[in-house]
């Protein structure tokens, strides 16, 4: 049967958008609807403007820190406004490339919704029909307003935040994941009395607890009020602010609320139901190693399969799945080592296992090397910051299973730690890795003394 498209790609964002143009690449016929803007989530309500935030946030820091190194500087005002307008202009730019990539490579796009009929056909909102010899769904994710609780609607989530047009004196953001932490981080660094409200007794579940604990305690040291082992009950609108009854029973007011805590994939509407594909309990669609749904002809990549959700992750599907059903390149991504980044102030910066996960793992079978100093920086500015590197080791191999870091341009670090990691590296690669000095990262090739765990007092 002879199809009006090879591919049809419905979703707009960084993975659809990459298996689009590789499919083109290989000779495919492509199609690509996105119903809202080009760049998907990370690019557009996301990653990138988040991280814009992020840096505005920490020029508060750089002034207070020039001082010790001889800089005399008048007064630092912050202009919301300025930074918005500047950001969005950005994301605009960026938007414009996006489709400026597509369309060089030949991709047409529809502004619009679509929805699959068959394994073979696709709907556009506009009513038009068009056939498809493959069909793949990159629609993302969205953050959720759970639980609900009364006057629930009254908060916002991480889209709205970035429409915001006035800097809020008080925010109180719900959440313990990356999007959370982040935004604190980002709102305190602005000037925002900031306070973080957590279910759980520490930030960021399934990381190292070494991150965890440093996270916390550098948060609460950046005057951020850290409202852990609590939950919200309602917001009520309290003139021109909101009012929110913590677990506790107390009650405070602030100028937003934003609830970051967690997003589920796009799947309502998408007509999954007609073809057969059945989602699991959060709606995200089943795939196998290949990004195969239950229907040969159907494919999905990214966040909507709620298997690693992150950026470079969908782009990766996205390649690998255009590669393997149209290149004649058959490989899948494996999930297993994914280096990543929390934009946090402090950064995070992690790759592989923590140290409760290669327990759990391995046993005893597993040696701690760990480092905690004063960045060079902050012994003339004075500012009261910690550095902490952690490389996690089995024993019996004496591969490296793990590299933690907190502190600046972590995220820069463990890139270069991912691809060591990847290359499976051993101890024995970083002890003889010639530093870079002066560098905090340098500690992660001079570390050669274990950590030894201290036993409790009467014990052993």
């Amino acid at each position: 049967m002879a199809y009006d498209v090879d591919l049809f790609v419905i979703g707009g964002g960084s993975g659809g958008v990459r298996a689009a143009r590789i499919a083109a690449g290989h000779g495919a016929r492509v199609m690509l609807a996105e119903e809202y803007r080009l760049g998907g989530t990370c690019v557009i309500r996301g990653c990138v403007p988040k991280k814009l935030m992020v840096y505005a946030s920490r020029f508060a820091d750089e002034f207070e820190d020039a001082a010790g190194f001889g800089w005399t500087l008048g007064e630092a005002r912050f202009d919301w406004s300025v930074l918005k307008a500047n950001r969005d202009a950005e994301i605009a730019r960026l938007e414009r490339i996006y489709r400026s990539l597509l369309d060089s490579s030949k991709v047409e796009v529809a502004d619009e919704r679509a929805r699959i009929v068959d394994a073979h056909t696709v709907e556009l909102a506009s009513g038009r029909r068009v056939s498809a010899g493959h069909i793949l769904i990159a629609v993302g994710a969205s953050p959720t307003m759970e639980p609900r609780i009364p006057g629930g609607d009254l908060g916002m989530t991480s889209n709205e935040v970035f429409e915001l047009e006035n800097q809020p004196e008080r925010i109180l953001v719900i959440g313990g994941g990356y999007i959370a932490v982040e935004f604190a981080g980002i709102f305190a660094g602005l000037g925002t009395k900031t306070t973080l409200l957590h279910r759980g007794d520490k930030l960021l579940r399934g990381f190292d607890e070494d991150l965890r604990d440093a996270l916390g305690d550098a948060y609460a040291k950046r005057g951020i009020d850290l409202a852990l082992g609590l939950t919200l009950s309602r917001i009520d609108r309290d003139g021109g602010r909101l009012a929110a009854t913590l677990s506790d029973g107390r009650v405070e007011t602030f100028d937003r609320v934003l609830v970051a805590t967690g997003r589920r994939p796009l799947t309502a509407g998408l007509g999954l139901e007609t073809v057969g594909i059945a989602t699991d309990g959060i709606g995200a669609i089943p795939v196998d190693a290949y990004s195969q749904t239950a229907v040969p002809s159907i494919y999905a990549v990214g966040d909507v399969t709620n298997r690693a959700n992150l950026t470079p992750v969908a782009i990766r599907e996205g390649h690998a799945f255009a590669d393997t059903v149209f290149g004649g390149k058959r490989h899948c991504v494996d999930h297993g080592l994914i280096p990543t980044a929390v934009f946090s102030t402090p950064e995070i910066g992690t790759v592989g296992m923590g140290e409760e996960a290669a327990r759990a793992k391995h046993g005893d079978d597993v040696v701690i090397f760990k480092a905690g100093f004063r960045p060079m920086k902050a012994t003339i500015s004075g500012r009261d910051e910690r550095t902490l590197m952690k490389i996690v080791v089995q024993g019996s191999t004496d591969r490296v299973l793990g590299v933690h870091v907190v502190g600046h341009d972590a995220g820069e670090i463990i890139q270069m730690a991912g691809i060591a990691l990847t290359m499976g590296a051993t101890k024995a690669d970083f002890d003889r890795t010639i530093a870079v000095h002066p560098t905090a990262s340098e500690e992660l090739v001079t570390m050669r003394t274990p950590h030894v765990v201290k036993a409790p007092v009467g014990v052993g």
